[in-house]
């Protein structure tokens, strides 16, 4: 294949396969470790390297890349590493200026309000090649990680996506995109494919570079109801996947396993399980055992542990019992891929962090602990 100007790689041999084969429902021997944002402002050492440019440049640079991924690894004794980049490279690379604001997160200066503003983005087909800079860092990691452990590449779900594009940023509510739903569905629709045949190529470019696995972010999905959801979300959460597969079977490149991560849909596990993803990731609200109940054997599940754990006093003993606990209840169920911590403040030092490798895995029948996000 030759996705913008990336055949497939030849890479060092992988030496830890454990997080791969815990993603795709097989039985490991420990419990594999890894964090969604892994490279963060809770690292002294991340901050020391953001401090030199502006977020977005930081996220065009390779090789800025390639050292905030392998980061965290250099800390602790992790099982995969995930790329440094942002969801919100997709809408700058539609043709939305977006920048990120200290203190305030990101800013789209242009928002889409009308639906005539749709007309102002780029053709979904030219943004694989305006994103090349995230091909390349995930190349440059995957030489430098050396085998060591597996790379996952991410992109954000369409509805996540489009949030923002006409929110204008950050929102409590999502009354403005909400509205759009309202009473624009069509526009809504059109709005939604084009940033699905973004993410096709986008995702499959990732995997040509390199990328062994893939996450998609669906990180607004508690904004919706189950209605709006299974409407505006979920077919494009489907089709995704469905797209990138036949793409990489297309081009000749392996199948890879496909996370998806819908924060606070819980009321749609049941259709998460079926929308062609091997995991399916919980969040912190969602009983795992019950999860388990409603979704059956069909995909591996990750996920339930309150980031806000590590803010314990004394970690060593607050973060094994929630894992403890968590694992009387999932010890013998092999469908179980991990326990997911959602926050990892910057106000928590990198020490309880790296407890909780070593808790966890010596525990049989979870799959791997996670982090995803980092927030200020």
């Amino acid at each position: 294949m030759e996705a913008n100007g990336f055949g497939p790689q030849t890479f060092p041999e992988l030496k830890n396969d454990t997080f791969l084969r815990a993603a795709w429902g097989e039985d490991t021997d420990y419990t594999p470790v890894w964090c969604m944002r892994q490279a963060g402002r809770y690292l002294p050492e991340f901050r020391e390297t953001r401090a030199a440019q502006d977020f977005f440049s930081t996220c065009r640079s390779p090789e800025a890349c390639c050292e905030l991924t392998l980061q965290p690894l250099r800390r602790f004794p992790l099982d995969a590493a995930i790329i440094f980049s942002d969801i919100l490279v997709v809408p700058q690379a539609l043709g939305m200026e977006v920048t990120m604001v200290p203190g305030k997160g990101p800013s789209f200066p242009e928002p889409l309000r009308e639906e005539r503003d749709l007309e102002r983005l780029r053709d979904p087909a030219v943004v694989a090649s305006e994103l090349a800079y995230v091909f390349q860092a995930i190349t440059l990691t995957r030489q430098r990680l050396a085998g060591r452990v597996p790379l996952i590449g991410f992109a954000g779900a369409p509805w996540t996506l489009m949030t923002y594009m006409v929110e204008g940023g950050s929102s409590s509510t999502m009354a403005h995109a909400k509205c759009w739903l309202y009473q624009r569905p069509k526009a809504s629709h059109q709005l939604l494919r084009i940033l699905t045949d973004a993410l096709v190529p986008y995702l499959v470019g990732q995997v040509a570079a390199g990328a062994q696995a893939l996450q998609l972010f669906e990180s607004h999905a508690g904004h919706l109801g189950p209605h709006l959801f299974s409407k505006f979300a979920l077919p494009y959460i489907r089709d995704v996947a469905k797209r990138v597969k036949a793409k990489l079977q297309e081009a000749g490149l392996a199948p890879v396993p496909m996370i998806i991560f819908a924060k606070d849909g819980h009321f749609a596990l049941e259709e998460l399980a079926q929308a062609g993803y091997q995991v399916v990731g919980l969040d912190w609200t969602v009983a795992p055992e019950k999860a388990r109940e409603r979704v059956g054997k069909t995909v591996t599940l990750q996920g339930n542990l309150d980031p806000c754990a590590l803010y314990a006093p004394k970690v060593t003993a607050s973060v094994p019992m929630c894992v403890c606990e968590f694992v009387s209840v999932h010890a013998h169920d092999c469908g179980y891929d991990c326990v997911i911590l959602c926050v990892v403040m910057m106000s928590v030092c990198p020490s309880p962090v790296s407890h909780t490798h070593h808790v966890n895995s010596r525990n049989a029948g979870i799959s791997f602990y996670c982090c995803s996000f980092v927030f200020s």
